[in-house]
């Protein structure tokens, strides 16, 4: 459980501080006792708040509402403002989704083609306070029946990510409450747990999203092993800027627009080649596949601003073909390397039986097919998470904190008296929970 990153939860949930890269030692006599000792390879230079220290935790946990850990399930708020959309929710530690609100940015992305980093942000300030209020308030809770706070703190846009980070903080600081902060990709990784009772570690993790392409083989929480990642563009964002190339219809953003478009096509009408072939690694890359395929737009004198929708039948059938023949080849990259990242890490840890894939991608049917093919291949079981969950949304943060806390508990068969650990990610994040 020695990870990059401990968060430390007092069992009155007064506050939590934020360190950096700790070195954890403890034995299973010592989680019996009432306290937990953490020795800290550094001491923390910077907390959430200026109040936010050891001293300020034990003296403050007596006056606290007293929670005891079993004796009442965690209810943790989540706060999500990675990218494009606004989202929070509440969710009991048990799992159970007390509520949801997303505010989404499509009007934005149809207007600009993409996210616009500095209007995303605005967006997101517009709304931020509304939508954690309509989460609260379709819980029916208050703040003060909130444990927790969980928020995203990267990857993602610093720009949209410091908006959820400021919420955070502020209700942290004026109700006395632990912060949380999640790495957004883990979020996607670990919320397969919640719809797969048995998917247990070790097990293989493919995350595709919009900005992200990441091979991870998952020993343990905190303890994650990256294979492969893009070298360049993501899968995601691939999609999303061929649809625009195609002239789709944004709102419901790229990767839908292009996967229901390719069903009218023909996949191997145009013969792109397939990225990286000469590469024995994980890693990936769509820069080039993109390349390929605006040539191939602009050779076949396709004008974007003409909407699919207004199309003649023959200009229709040629940008469907495009569509179902990019589909292929990216989908075919993400098999390939899957298939090398799977023998890899089956050398290191043999016991592996699930393959996640997660991210707003694994929502494509076609990816869930062809991966599927892989896994059972390799003598795996293919997990995905519902498309609900497999896009951003607040639900995946207090889900994951949800996660940690049960997999410690229940791990050990213990309460701890006075302390839970909770373990992190290993990929480094934007150190944005001290950004003012």
């Amino acid at each position: 459980m020695a990870s990059s990153l401990v968060s430390t939860l007092s069992s009155t949930l007064s506050r939590l501080s934020h360190f950096h890269k700790p070195s954890l030692h403890f034995s299973i006599k010592a989680l019996h006792n009432s306290k937990v000792h953490c020795k800290l390879s550094r001491s923390p230079s910077r907390f959430l708040h200026t109040s936010f220290s050891p001293q300020f935790l034990s003296s403050t946990a007596k006056g606290q509402n007293n929670k005891a850990m079993g004796q009442e399930e965690l209810v943790v708020l989540g706060i999500e403002t990675s990218c494009d959309d606004t989202a929070a929710a509440v969710v009991r530690s048990n799992g159970e989704i007390m509520s949801q609100v997303v505010s989404s940015q499509a009007d934005l992305l149809a207007q600009y083609g993409g996210v616009a980093p500095k209007m995303a942000e605005e967006a997101h300030s517009q709304v931020i306070d509304q939508v954690v209020q309509e989460a609260l308030d379709k819980a029916k809770i208050t703040e003060e029946d909130l444990s927790a706070v969980a928020v995203t703190i990267g990857p993602g846009l610093s720009l949209c990510l410091r908006v959820g980070v400021r919420k955070a903080r502020k209700l942290a600081g004026i109700y006395a409450l632990p912060i949380v902060g999640v790495h957004h990709m883990e979020a996607h990784a670990l919320v397969a747990r919640l719809v797969e009772r048995e998917l247990q570690f070790p097990f293989m993790a493919l995350l595709i999203s919009g900005g992200h392409n990441l091979l991870v083989l998952a020993r343990d929480l905190g303890h994650y092993i990256q294979l492969g990642t893009t070298i360049d563009d993501a899968i995601g964002e691939a999609y999303d800027k061929i649809a625009k190339w195609l002239g789709l219809d944004l709102r419901k953003s790229g990767g839908p627009a292009v996967e229901e478009l390719a069903r009218e096509g023909d996949a191997n009408s145009i013969k792109f080649k397939v990225p990286m072939k000469q590469h024995k690694d994980c890693n990936f890359s769509y820069a080039g596949l993109k390349t390929q395929v605006r040539l191939a737009i602009e050779s076949r004198n396709i004008d974007a601003g003409i909407p699919v929708s207004s199309a003649s039948d023959e200009d229709r059938r040629v940008r469907a073909d495009i569509a179902a023949s990019f589909q292929r080849v990216a989908v075919l990259h993400l098999e390939e390397k899957c298939e090398r990242a799977i023998e890899w890490a089956m050398k290191m840890e043999p016991s592996i039986k699930k393959l996640v894939v997660c991210g707003g991608v694994a929502s494509n049917q076609v990816v869930r097919a062809r991966l599927n093919q892989i896994a059972e291949k390799s003598g795996l079981k293919l997990v995905c998470p519902p498309p609900s969950l497999c896009t951003d949304n607040g639900e995946t943060l207090p889900l994951l904190l949800g996660v940690c806390i049960r997999e410690i508990i229940f791990f050990h068969q213990l309460w701890f008296p006075t302390t839970l650990l909770c373990p992190y990610f290993y990929f480094r994040c934007n150190d944005c929970l001290d950004w003012n």
